[in-house]
């Protein structure tokens, strides 16, 4: 499948109405996709397409500057966060809880985007991403994954509301927040995300041209910590419910995503039933999702989000940096046929299998 993102084409004389017809047929997905589907990839609602996003983009080791992960045309970035509530800035890196340790350089200027020193905060690593989309105009909607490696310190001033404020300082209108989805296109707004989601009301992608849709899960300490009774996804959901009672979702900036893979509705391992209907994202291994034991398509069905983690890792397992081209494009069309709206991984050299964009659900 070629690259489905925007491209601007300058003209050939010999070029036929019936001629450019032809191509636009040629480059629509194939199969059941509906009448959104055949007019092109970017007229499909977020929730109806699956894309390729990259594990750890922040890692160095992977990219000297964040912007080139971006380059390679991938729909999903993945920062690591600290809470520093001594600095109080939120620290990205992989094990460092008190520094960073990243490709981030805050830029100014898309100019600045491939100099200067690294290793800068998270403040900077969104300064980073909104310096790139304004070199970018129209690129396609990007997901930019949070993973709180020890959660939130709210007692601290390390909690949502400063993380929601941090975000809208730095990306401002480039967020598609929870009240975007919440709205209804005829004035008023859905009760809740779930009942945002369940209605379709997703915007199409080429509605979110430019836009940043930012999730956020419990990370690796946390989840490991006995003591720590209050993960990043509750605290987070908890946030958004108050602040809808409050009549304030506005200032929302994050989608909180139910993490790790697991059959039913995943929604019912919160003890507190109100903050279910808050949860539209999901997050989990891909291997677990297609062992059988999880039916996926419920997820596609509800208009619900889901982010499969480790797409390499799937039986027959690919190389974890390098696979072949073909292989890797057989992967995600594989899990996009088994429902995920993203399929992550490692492939940092391979921009043909970031930037693609299949229809959700077909295969």
């Amino acid at each position: 499948m070629s690259d489905p993102r925007p491209r601007r084409f300058t003209p050939r004389p010999r070029t036929t109405l019936l001629g450019a017809l032809a191509v636009c047929l040629a480059l629509a997905p194939a199969g059941a996709g509906g009448s959104a589907s055949a007019a092109g990839p970017e007229n499909l609602p977020l929730s109806g397409a699956t894309v390729s996003g990259l594990h750890n983009t922040y890692d160095p080791a992977a990219f000297p500057y964040l912007a080139r992960a971006l380059d390679t045309g991938t729909s999903m970035i993945e920062l690591d966060v600290w809470d520093d509530f001594i600095t109080k800035e939120w620290k990205v890196s992989h094990s460092n809880p008190l520094g960073n340790s990243n490709n981030c350089v805050n830029a100014t200027s898309p100019a600045q985007l491939y100099t200067g020193g690294a290793n800068k905060n998270l403040e900077s690593c969104l300064d980073d991403i909104r310096v790139w989309l304004s070199g970018h105009p129209g690129h396609p909607p990007l997901v930019v994954k949070l993973e709180m490696k020890a959660g939130f310190q709210a007692t601290y001033g390390m909690g949502p509301d400063k993380l929601d404020q941090t975000i809208a300082d730095h990306l401002g209108p480039a967020v598609f927040r929870p009240a975007d989805l919440l709205a209804k296109p005829g004035g008023g707004q859905y009760a809740t995300l779930d009942e945002a989601a369940n209605a379709g009301n997703w915007p199409s992608r080429e509605a979110l041209a430019g836009k940043v849709m930012l999730e956020v899960i419990p990370g690796t300490v946390e989840e490991g910590n006995p003591t720590d009774t209050l993960w990043t996804d509750v605290e987070y959901a908890r946030h958004l419910r108050d602040l809808a009672a409050a009549g304030r979702t506005a200032r929302a900036q994050v989608f909180p995503a139910v993490h790790n893979a697991q059959a039913g509705d995943p929604r019912s391992r919160y003890a507190d039933a109100s903050i279910r209907p808050w949860f539209v994202v999901f997050d989990g291994d891909a291997s677990t999702y297609l062992n059988g034991t999880v039916d996926t398509a419920w997820y596609d069905t509800h208009h619900y989000f889901l982010v499969m983690t480790d797409a390499q890792n799937v039986a027959p397992a690919l190389d974890d940096k390098n696979p072949s081209p073909a292989d890797a494009r057989a992967r995600v069309a594989r899990l996009a046929a088994a429902h995920a709206s993203v399929a992550s991984n490692d492939w940092s050299a391979l921009p043909e299998i970031q930037s693609l964009v299949l229809p959700r659900g077909v295969g």
